[in-house]
């Protein structure tokens, strides 16, 4: 809900601290292809929304069974290669976000 208040006020994302609990992530999405490899310009219905994206911030981590809590695998600033249909898209500002649990991360780009 307060997401969704601040998102509201249009201030840019650079002045909204946003920290995911648990074992979630919240990654910014790669911008998608304007032209095929042929060289047709795609309108925006047809482009496909990258599976790709920049880690903006990370939770502390899962809860584990003796208490402490697991370390997590991805950092701010990674590239990471997620499943298509992860997590819940949300816009704070003009920024269309993800919010997704580490799980569905495939894997980290170099």
């Amino acid at each position: 809900m307060s997401i969704a208040t601040k998102a509201k006020s249009k201030k840019s994302s650079g002045d909204i601290k946003l920290q995911p609990l648990g074992d979630r992530v919240v990654v910014e999405r790669e911008a998608s292809e304007e032209r095929t490899a042929g060289g047709i310009v795609l309108p925006d219905s047809a482009k496909n929304k990258p599976a790709r994206g920049t880690v903006v911030s990370i939770g502390n981590g899962r809860p584990l069974d003796d208490g402490t809590r697991g370390k997590m695998q991805v950092k701010p600033g990674d590239r990471v290669l997620f499943t298509s249909y992860a997590g819940e898209t949300f816009k704070i500002g003009d920024d269309e976000l993800l919010l997704m649990r580490e799980d569905d991360i495939l894997a980290v780009l170099e």
